[in-house]
């Protein structure tokens, strides 16, 4: 069997085998182990005890986890679903109505309004852009959508809306860093990675952080956007890809049956615990855990994919179709991922970069990508809920920034990034359903009340799963790092 160079993002909690420094009690365990082993023969069932006998030991803190218990007080969530709209989808278009905008229309912005403001690319000669979408009030919170997001209309009552929200970053890798690490830079752990790392995974046989992709292609920044940085690499998200094999070179290499597989990983991890028992290197126990993981996800991998046992009505709620890759299947996924314990799903859609041009304007390519996205997200919120499940899951929906008010100069319609007003939605996990919090200017250029900063809402999600963002810490190169870096607060009026 051959692994994937992506080293699956387990708990080491749940590693296979505890390092031999844990004490003679250990020691005289693992001995008997492998006595009982030899004698009866290796199998299966006796890979399943060597696994059961070792997560007993997962009490002694080894390396690479906190040293403070975690959860840091009760927490209302279990797991996250990030819902990631890659480009910046244009909150103009889609959430915010403008009525002083469009009467503006075309008309230069106010000087003063755009005082200390940066763009990625307009030049200061541009005019204002009303949306030309029909929009309306839904729900008894009475947020606008527009008529781009119709399936959302079925979720208003459910969501928590972020109107307010801000940003620092208005190049597209750098800002998706910023919201998913919290630096601009790459080499930091990622939210799903800070998760695991604080609370470890209730999966036994699928890793706790997963990263799935939909789109013609994959987000700007790359695998760094789910790196686990400095953190042990058990911690980093694992990739699963749409069809029957999710994960490159998980599957058995022909002619080799399943009893020498078992041999094969018993000798490998042997071979590494010695190792680490002379060098204490960390990634030696990653490496023991991503054989261990490896072979359980063999049988739990490809049944999770299989959305055909999925019942007909659930398939049409989302969308979704077996065996077509689509926004809509990875979805589906998340939620049969969180139900079979899963810490963390990350789900990309490309590409909501709508500056304007043949092939990323708003009259055709902003409808598209809204028409792959709108149901199933919608679906999966009725999903979660149908199932109560949604207490337990948070589902957030955005991107790295929004779209500004003034329109490029392209041959066709666009709008370039904005971080300084933009929308997000949140639902479950005890955020507080149906109530919009933050409001822009008239124009959509600024927050005027109930700002929400990009470090806020990751203090909130961790404060939401029982974390403290000021205590999550992780000791590296002389100082303590955290995923809200020194900023941040939790932002209780969005949660009960």
């Amino acid at each position: 069997m051959t692994l994937s160079t992506a080293a699956p993002s387990s708990s080491i909690k749940d590693m296979p085998d505890p390092v031999p420094s844990l004490g003679d009690d250990w020691n005289s365990r693992h001995q008997a182990r492998r006595h009982f082993l030899r004698g009866s023969g290796l199998s299966l069932g006796s890979l399943a005890l060597q696994w059961q006998l070792s997560r007993e030991q997962a009490s002694a803190a080894p390396a690479g986890q906190p040293a403070s218990p975690m959860p840091h007080h009760a927490p209302r969530a279990k797991s996250v679903i990030f819902l990631f709209m890659a480009g910046g989808p244009s909150q103009l278009d889609l959430f915010n109505d403008k009525p002083v905008l469009r009467a503006h229309h075309g008309q230069a912005p106010p000087a003063k309004a755009l005082e200390g403001k940066r763009f990625a690319f307009l030049k200061g000669t541009e005019t204002l852009l009303a949306s030309p979408r029909t929009f309306g009030r839904y729900g008894a919170c009475g947020q606008e959508i527009s008529d781009l997001l119709p399936f959302h209309r079925r979720i208003v009552d459910d969501v928590c809306w972020l109107n307010g929200m801000h940003t620092d970053v208005f190049n597209h890798g750098p800002a998706k860093l910023f919201v998913n690490t919290g630096s601009p830079q790459p080499g930091r752990p990622s939210m799903g990675s800070w998760l695991t790392y604080g609370l470890g995974s209730e999966a036994d046989d699928l890793p706790g952080f997963v990263v799935l992709q939909a789109g013609p292609r994959g987000p700007r920044a790359g695998s760094s956007l789910w790196s686990s940085g400095f953190l042990p690499t058990t911690h980093q998200g694992v990739p699963f890809r749409n069809g029957s094999e999710p994960i490159l070179n998980l599957s058995s290499p022909q002619g080799l049956t399943r009893s020498r597989e078992v041999e094969f990983i018993q000798a490998v991890n042997d071979l590494n615990r010695r190792r680490h028992a002379v060098v204490g290197d960390p990634e030696i126990s990653t490496r023991v855990a991503a054989y261990e993981m490896a072979f359980r996800m063999q049988s739990s991998a490809p049944v999770l994919m299989d959305l055909s046992q999925e019942p007909k009505s659930v398939l049409d709620l989302y969308g979704a179709t077996p065996g077509i890759p689509s926004f809509a299947s990875s979805c589906l996924l998340a939620r049969r991922m969180v139900e079979r314990g899963v810490r963390f799903v990350q789900v990309y859609h490309t590409n909501w970069d709508h500056h304007g041009g043949p092939t990323e304007n708003l009259e055709v390519h902003l409808p598209q990508v809204c028409r792959e996205v709108d149901q199933a997200s919608a679906a999966l919120v009725q999903d979660l809920k149908q199932r109560g499940l949604l207490d337990e899951t948070i589902v957030v929906w955005g991107g790295e920034f929004g779209r500004t008010p003034m329109g490029e100069i392209r041959d066709n319609t666009g709008r370039d990034h904005h971080i300084d007003a933009y929308t997000m939605w949140v639902a479950g996990g005890g955020f507080r359903p149906g109530i919009i919090h933050g409001v822009s200017d008239e124009l959509g250029l600024a927050v005027e009340k109930q700002p929400v900063h990009v470090h806020d809402l990751q203090a909130t999600l961790l404060h939401q799963l029982g974390l403290n963002h000021e205590k999550l810490t992780f000791r590296f190169q002389g100082r303590d790092f955290r995923l809200t870096d020194v900023h941040g607060k939790v932002v209780h009026e969005i949660v009960s």
